[in-house]
């Protein structure tokens, strides 16, 4: 999926299960941080969680796919342990895409990264995700308004008082309050990078602006125009009970359909799969099937063609 890591610090560290490396990339305000599974020769595939998630969100799928590929999963800024973004700065999907850039230099983004960057993408693999995010244009001086007052007012509340400390059980609950569609062990293996200690319990190691309201924002013709420029392969696998119920607006249900259709239109697969949006991280074998079988014939396939071509001109 990715043609290179470059300029990836590894930091040695593993389990009796499953050898794991922790990475490392600097970046101008501090580091992008991520693990990574396989061998260093293998395929490389990077994974980019959801938003509020970080990259132990793929501890229980990536165990399932083929060994051959070595996938990179990393915390966007803001998430799990890596670096906050500046003071003042907000948190948007074209910057995500440049720390992305980052990483493969050096994850609704992982669509967009592969129509800003198609030549650098071979297959493009969506979990309950439509790559693109896209609002009404009437709405969108209101949602940017809207965002710049949020951070205002959030800047005047972080400088009045300190991060919230919890207990590791009321840590869990809130959680799981946010995010109903968690396991109890999902909870569990997205806290290992979601907390850190300090004096007197945890404190949660999110940046709070990523729940701010986003202020950049695309329209469903931008976000067409754009997704005709992944050339990618692509797979689409929805969950019965996921992302899609949250769209309950006509205009949200013909965006998300146009969407849908288009990756049809462009011979990708989109599948179903019965579950929610935390599938893969809850029940990874409904989706792991799926997903090895296109890592199978989109991407191995295609490295052992490849090969057969080059040994053929030695």
């Amino acid at each position: 999926m990715m043609q290179a890591l470059k300029g990836v610090r590894y930091l040695n560290t593993s389990t009796v299960k499953q050898a794991v490396s922790e990475l490392s990339v600097p970046v101008p305000w501090g580091e992008i941080r991520g693990k990574v599974w396989g061998p260093d020769h293998g395929r490389p595939v990077l994974c980019l969680h959801g938003w509020a998630d970080n990259c132990g969100t793929f501890n229980t799928l990536i165990p399932l796919l083929p060994k051959e590929c070595r996938y990179v999963a990393v915390d966007l800024p803001g998430h799990g342990r890596s670096s906050h973004r500046p003071p003042g700065v907000f948190y948007s999907f074209p910057l995500y895409v440049m720390d992305v850039r980052r990483v493969v230099d050096g994850g609704n983004i992982a669509g967009m990264f592969s129509a800003l960057y198609p030549e650098e993408v071979d297959a493009l693999i969506l979990l309950d995700s439509f790559g693109f995010l896209p609002t009404d244009v009437k709405r969108i001086p209101k949602v940017i308004r809207k965002g710049l007052d949020e951070m205002l007012q959030f800047e005047k509340r972080t400088e009045e008082k300190e991060r919230r400390v919890y207990t590791y059980e009321k840590a869990a609950e809130r959680l799981l309050a946010v995010n109903r569609t968690l396991s109890e062990r999902s909870v569990h293996t997205l806290l290992e990078r979601g907390l850190v200690q300090v004096e007197g319990g945890f404190v949660f190691t999110r940046d709070f602006r990523i729940n701010l309201t986003n202020i950049v924002r695309i329209s469903v013709e931008q976000s067409l125009e754009m997704q005709s420029n992944i050339k990618a392969s692509g797979l689409v696998v929805l969950a019965e009970d996921g992302f899609e119920k949250v769209f309950v607006e006509q205009d949200q249900k013909r965006f998300t359909s146009a969407l849908l259709q288009a990756y049809r239109d462009r011979n990708h697969t989109v599948a179903r799969v019965a579950g929610d949006h935390h599938i893969h991280l809850n029940n990874p074998e409904v989706v792991a099937p799926l997903v090895s079988d296109f890592l199978r014939a989109k991407v191995l396939a295609q490295s052992d063609e490849l090969k057969d071509v080059l040994t053929s001109k030695l």
